[in-house]
């Protein structure tokens, strides 16, 4: 038997548990290229134990709801941003850890144009673009050794709805 798995909107404070929002809000820290550029300064906290970072490209398939969570999966050796390439909702799925296994899922919607990074062991779902194909850039570490854990569930989570 499933358990039902609601959204919420994704907020800084309520992501702040489990990573940043990389978004652009507000007023810029600074302007810099004559005035013609504002930039928001060091939006994430990037976190590896060894290795680099390192940016990739992700093309993910459009998902659909409801959406069935059996695995969640963590990155024990360094943190995860994905920051969408073009304007999409995407859903994010995370976890607390409780003795080495994920508890208390909650999931969040994000808006058009904003991204998220996951901080270095927090459980989380896939990637998974509402509705449309999503092109993301990811940046994580690149190293040697085991940096990915994954839990499956007995008991799947869905998702029905965004609320």
């Amino acid at each position: 038997m499933s358990k039902t798995l609601k959204t919420t909107a994704l907020t800084a404070d309520a992501f702040a548990p489990y990573g940043d929002v990389i978004e652009i809000s507000g007023a810029p820290d600074k302007m810099i290229n004559q005035g013609m550029c504002g930039r928001y300064h060091d939006l994430a906290l990037l976190d590896f134990n060894d290795g680099r970072a390192g940016i990739s490209l992700f093309d993910a398939r459009a998902r659909a709801l409801p959406h069935v969570v059996d695995m969640v999966e963590r990155h024990p050796m360094g943190s995860q941003a994905f920051l969408p390439l073009s304007p999409l909702r995407f859903l994010v799925v995370v976890a607390d850890d409780t003795d080495g296994t994920p508890t208390n899922l909650k999931a969040f919607v994000t808006t058009p144009g904003q991204g998220i990074n996951l901080h270095r062991g927090i459980w989380h779902g896939v990637l998974c673009p509402l509705g449309t194909q999503g092109k993301f850039a990811v940046i994580d570490r690149i190293g040697d050794g085991a940096n990915l854990e994954e839990h499956w569930f007995d008991a799947p989570y869905v998702v029905n709805s965004v609320d």
